[in-house]
Order: C-alpha cells, then sequence, then structure tokens
C-alpha cells in the first residue's frame, strides 16, 4: 500500500508560519504528481497547492497564491508545503495525495487525479 504521510502540523497564530512535510516510505515521490488538500470542519475538502512530477510545475488555490509555496526535496524524498501568513481561515486537516499518471501538470482542483492519500496533519490558526 502506497500511502504518503503528513507531518508539520501544529497551533499557530494568525499571521505565523508553518511547514508541512509529505514523505513516502518504499517508494519515491519525485515520480508523482503530489497535491496538498486540507478538510476545515463542516467543509468539502479542497485543493491547496500541486506541483507535478516531470518539471515541478506548480498551481495554487487563489486563496493561498502568495502566502503558501509548494517545493520538492528529491534527496529526502519529501515534498513541502510552506505556509506563512496564516489566517484563521486556513484551520484545517492538511492532506497530501500522489497522482502518478500526470507528467508536466498537476492538478489543484482535481481531487480525482490523485490515487495515494495520507492520514492529514491538523494546521490550528489562532486569531
Amino acid at each position: 500500500q502506497l500511502q504518503p504521510v503528513e507531518s508539520g502540523g501544529d497551533l499557530v497564530h494568525s499571521g505565523g508560519s508553518l511547514r508541512l512535510s509529505c514523505t513516502a516510505s518504499g517508494f519515491t515521490l519525485d515520480y508523482f504528481a503530489i497535491g496538498w488538500f486540507r478538510q476545515a470542519p463542516g467543509k468539502e475538502r479542497e485543493g491547496v497547492a500541486c506541483i507535478s512530477s516531470r518539471n515541478s510545475t506548480t498551481l495554487y488555490a487563489d486563496s493561498v497564491k502568495g502566502r503558501f509555496t509548494i517545493s520538492r526535496d528529491s534527496a529526502k524524498n519529501t515534498v513541502y508545503l510552506q505556509m506563512n501568513s496564516l489566517k484563521p481561515e486556513d484551520t484545517a486537516v492538511y492532506y497530501c495525495a500522489g497522482d502518478k499518471h500526470s507528467g508536466y501538470e498537476c492538478g489543484v482542483h482535481q481531487q480525482i487525479w490523485y490515487t495515494y492519500w495520507g492520514q492529514g496533519t491538523q494546521v490550528t490558526v489562532s486569531s
């Protein structure tokens, strides 16, 4: 079973920063487009950011553009989500997911593309 693992969630004050990590054992994340998604209580899961496998093209949801950055560290087999200027509305469980079929693109809103999902990490932003 291929399952990525998220970490780095925490409780922070509004305006603060967090870096989430998505790692994997037994498979190489470089071969997958990786997406970060989030689900707040009572809301549907939504896409946050994604990075393609072939050329590391990145896409962001409008709500996080300019504040969040997705990146890869191939040597560490890790994909990061750097989150700055956090707002209370960023509070959610954050999931990373892998899509092995996309090459030069990734789908920040196309959750159906992603086959392998982690268990999530909680991010809470206090006002």
